[in-house]
């Protein structure tokens, strides 16, 4: 039987090189992502050192994100994505030494995963801001759903393969040692890469400005956000979605399941069936190129924002779970139209601190939101709670989807390589940030 390879893949050789470094990556990161509380439990540690040592991996996230997208617009982003997987494969290769030599303590896979996430803080920038220009315009949006298509997967393959080498191939230490083995498979693709677009964009942008300091740049980056309506607005609209809603699934869903359902494995049926959503939406956006990216992205969000009264809907386990296959197909659009829509209107030298505001409005929230929902559902009760949560996450979505750019903004022909302010990036013809 013939497979059929997605277009971006068979005409794209820079980008061809980009995606394969990620494909096992991601995977190994989600494998390392469930075996690391297996791993903290299986020295002795216990609920709290289990927490302490997933903080230690997110905090720096939190800390660096912007800083990282600033240094990754002044910086040669690949060499970014090269050191830092280079950190994260010798981080994981410590991990499982320790894990399967038996000598590991709770303070090594604590300061080991505060090492890993600050490496990951300026990968996820550089990575957003290199990715436009290794492929053609007509390209991007294919190439980001593609991308996207891969997290889908390994949120899939990437728990079963963790229990496999958990359970069979030597322990928590085994999946670390899967995790560095795809960080170097990452650099060996990523060392070739040489973008003809990406040397050239670098080339004119040290021709067009001479090196600004820290602060100057930190500056021009968040006037680039500011200075579009359609950013600002889906930044406010991603930190409702992740500091409101997403305490669906990490917090409020489980306890429900636990309590009126059948616990981990109607949890397991909802969840998979959500990733079978994002795969599926994955599938659509590599063919369907909506006119007005944004416009759909909005009413998508709206429909990812329903998460929380599906779970609270007091259906079966299959009826939750086939309404959270649709919101699975809302979510993964959402993303990829909105990253879509960044790389073809932000200029490729402030792409990657536009794109550092982004990861802190979405990630920095999601601990906050955590709490603060966990003590209104301990007060009000949790179908009162699910059934707000999506109140207040449709309310968000609409008032994005209520900004006329977001509405108006057509299609992007090819990234912005001109430096200037206010409504910079948008085509000619846009009618720029009205």
């Amino acid at each position: 039987m013939r497979v059929a390879v997605p277009a971006v893949l068979r005409e794209e050789p820079q980008y061809r090189l980009l995606f394969g470094s990620q494909v096992l990556s991601v995977v190994g990161d989600r494998v390392a992502s469930v075996a690391l509380p297996f791993a903290v439990l299986a020295i002795g540690g216990g609920v709290g050192e289990v927490a302490i040592t997933s903080a230690a991996q997110f905090l720096p996230f939190v800390v660096l994100a912007v800083p990282a997208g600033v240094w990754a617009d002044r910086w040669d982003r690949k060499r970014i994505l090269v050191v830092s997987d280079a950190v994260r494969l010798v981080t994981q290769a410590i991990a499982a030494v320790l894990l399967l030599s038996g000598t590991a303590e709770v303070s090594h896979l604590v300061v080991l995963a505060a090492v890993f996430g600050a490496a990951d803080a300026f990968f996820s920038p550089a990575f957003s801001g290199l990715l436009p220009t290794t492929v053609d315009p007509g390209n991007l949006q294919p190439a980001n759903a593609l991308r996207g298509l891969t997290f889908s997967l390994a949120n899939v393959v990437g728990p079963v393969v963790a229990g496999a080498l958990i359970a069979f191939a030597g322990g928590p230490g085994s999946a670390f040692a899967f995790d560095a083995v795809t960080f170097a498979v990452s650099v060996a693709l990523l060392v070739p890469l040489r973008s003809r677009v990406v040397e050239e964009v670098e080339a004119e942008d040290r021709q067009a400005a001479p090196e600004s300091s820290f602060g100057t740049s930190l500056r021009e980056g968040w006037h680039e956000v500011r200075s579009r309506s359609w950013v600002l607005g889906y930044l406010g609209g991603f930190s409702v979605y992740h500091a409101v809603v997403l305490p669906s699934i990490f917090v409020v869903g489980p306890v429900l399941m636990a309590d009126h359902y059948d616990g981990a494995r109607s949890w397991a049926v909802i969840t998979a069936l959500f990733g079978i959503g994002n795969i599926l939406g994955d599938v659509l956006l590599l063919a369907w190129r909506p006119p007005f990216a944004l416009r759909v992205g909005a009413l998508m969000l709206v429909g990812a924002s329903c998460q929380a009264a599906i779970i609270g809907s007091h259906l079966p386990v299959w009826g939750i779970g086939m309404l959270e296959l649709l919101t699975g197909i809302c979510v993964t659009g959402t993303f990829t139209l909105w990253e879509t829509s960044l790389g073809e209107h932000v200029p490729p030298h402030a792409l990657s601190r536009v794109s550092s505001y982004d990861y802190l409005a979405s990630t920095g929230v999601i601990p906050l939101g955590n709490l603060l929902v966990g003590i209104v559902a301990a007060a009000a009760g949790i179908y009162p709670t699910l059934y707000a949560m999506t109140a207040v996450g449709i309310a968000s979505s609409l008032a994005v989807l209520a900004i006329p750019a977001v509405r108006h903004l057509p299609r992007g022909t090819a990234p912005v390589t001109g430096r200037s302010g206010g409504g910079a990036g948008l085509e000619p013809g846009a009618g720029g940030d009205r």
